[in-house]
């Protein structure tokens, strides 16, 4: 690999033979994947090599697994947007870390896997007190809400943020940053214990969507106004509420579509309230803007290190028992980010 302890011994004794990771042979859901002994990866000029010791679920490695992602790797590979875990190599021109970093990186995919190999412009060295579970939880979900309230929708402070599926993977980090950004925070979800959860996370207000109207609660907790951004990770009904219960030039952030539902939008109603619907995908940042991406984790990790976001783990699973996490994603019960653990 090219790189050595100091002293000049290797890094690793021996390159293995095979690793264990989870692969998706063909489009499917989470009970078609399998784990099997795969060759190791190697690195190349500008990569790093790390050990994985924990995979952030997300829902967007279901829609990949299925074939509907926006990226379509040819089957065999392995999901897994991100990862964290300590550098077993570097390959030739990387400056930023070295061998036994703890690391955290961002990865098309193939983080369910034990070891991966990722661009070093992805790689990124979390704070010295965040433990590398949590590590592998953070990137993809606090990095999308904090581009899409900071960059996309422009929050201000004082503004109404509503967050749909408040207690989630990305909705709760949506919360947190809403109040680091000095906005009123309004968080729905479905059931008691989600909206308690999402209140313990920062939320000023909370709305359970089993029991309450979304449309008329979002209007009354505004006194009438409308909200002036809303976070929407959901879609279905809960878009087609927020539109008709936003403020005179809001903004809507469409980040996903977990109710299953993809909105069509009545162009008769963004003109008439000047309002805004901004698609986000974070994942395009990293060809696109990766120095925005590394400025917006240097603010993310010292929110962290202030204690004003507090990742929440719902379960950990180990790789043998992937397919389960992902299954227990896609039935919306976890509050919070499921990881896959390789410790």
């Amino acid at each position: 690999m090219g790189a050595v302890r100091p002293g000049g011994r290797p890094f690793r004794e021996a390159v293995e033979a095979a690793m264990k990771a989870v692969l998706c042979k063909a489009p499917g859901g989470p009970e078609q994947l399998v784990v099997e002994d795969v060759p190791p990866p190697t690195t190349g000029d500008g990569q790093v090599l790390i050990r994985v010791e924990a995979c952030g679920v997300n829902f967007a490695d279901t829609l990949l697994i299925a074939g509907k992602y926006q990226i379509r790797p040819e089957p065999p590979f392995s999901p897994g947007m991100e990862i964290a875990g300590r550098v077993l190599g570097v390959g030739k021109g990387v400056s930023r870390c070295r061998p036994g970093d703890r690391v955290m990186a961002v990865l098309d995919h193939g983080g369910f896997a034990e070891e991966v190999v990722a661009a070093e412009t992805d790689v990124f060295l979390p704070p010295p007190e965040m433990d590398l579970a949590t590590a592998a939880a953070f990137p993809v979900a606090y990095g999308t809400s904090h581009i899409a309230l900071a960059d996309r929708a422009h929050l201000r402070p004082g503004e109404v943020l509503a967050v749909h599926g408040a207690a989630g993977g990305v909705g709760l980090t949506a919360v947190e940053i809403g109040k680091a950004m000095n906005a009123v925070v309004i968080a729905s979800a479905g059931g008691a214990k989600k909206t308690r959860i999402a209140g313990e996370h920062g939320a000023d207000h909370l709305i359970d969507y089993t029991e309450e109207d979304l449309r008329d609660r979002l209007k009354a907790l505004t006194d009438g106004r409308g909200v002036d951004v809303v976070y929407d990770p959901v879609g279905g009904t809960a878009f087609d509420a927020s539109l008709r219960a936003v403020n005179w030039g809001g903004r809507i952030l469409v980040v996903g579509f977990a109710g299953g539902g993809v909105p069509q939008v009545p162009a008769n109603i963004l003109l008439v309230k000047n309002v805004a619907v901004i698609g986000i995908h974070w994942g395009s940042y990293r060809r696109h803007a990766p120095a925005r991406l590394a400025e917006s984790f240097d603010q993310l990790f010292r929110w962290y290190q202030e204690g004003m976001l507090r990742p929440r783990i719902a379960a950990t699973y180990p790789l043998e028992r992937a397919a389960e996490a992902l299954d227990a994603l896609l039935s919306r019960q976890a509050a919070g980010k499921l990881v896959v653990t390789l410790t």
